[in-house]
């Protein structure tokens, strides 16, 4: 399945970015809607969600991410919705780890 967020906030440390397989981080930006598919590994067996999805948090409740490969990378977002299939442009998705 894949989740919609809109980024509310994230550190300057994003775009700042500059090595070759990491500068699609340069391209977030406070209030743009980003998809995040939630796919093996990171789908539990167990419970068939992603931890961090925002599974019950309403819109209003401010989850916070964290980009892989660069902790520094980080900030805050709130899910809009969740979608059994990801339409998001490709630079605009992600996927849970």
């Amino acid at each position: 399945y894949c989740v919609e967020f809109r980024t509310e906030s994230l550190s300057p440390h994003c775009a700042l970015e500059t090595r070759p397989f990491a500068r699609w981080m340069r391209y977030l930006r406070e209030g743009h809607t980003v998809c995040v598919a939630c796919q093996p590994p990171a789908l539990s067996a167990a419970t068939q969600r992603c931890s961090g999805d925002g599974h019950n948090a309403d819109g209003d409740k401010i989850l916070h991410w964290e980009a892989i490969g660069n902790s520094q990378c980080q900030g805050t977002w709130k899910k809009i919705r969740q979608l059994d299939h990801c339409s998001c442009p490709l630079v605009h998705s992600f996927i849970f780890t």
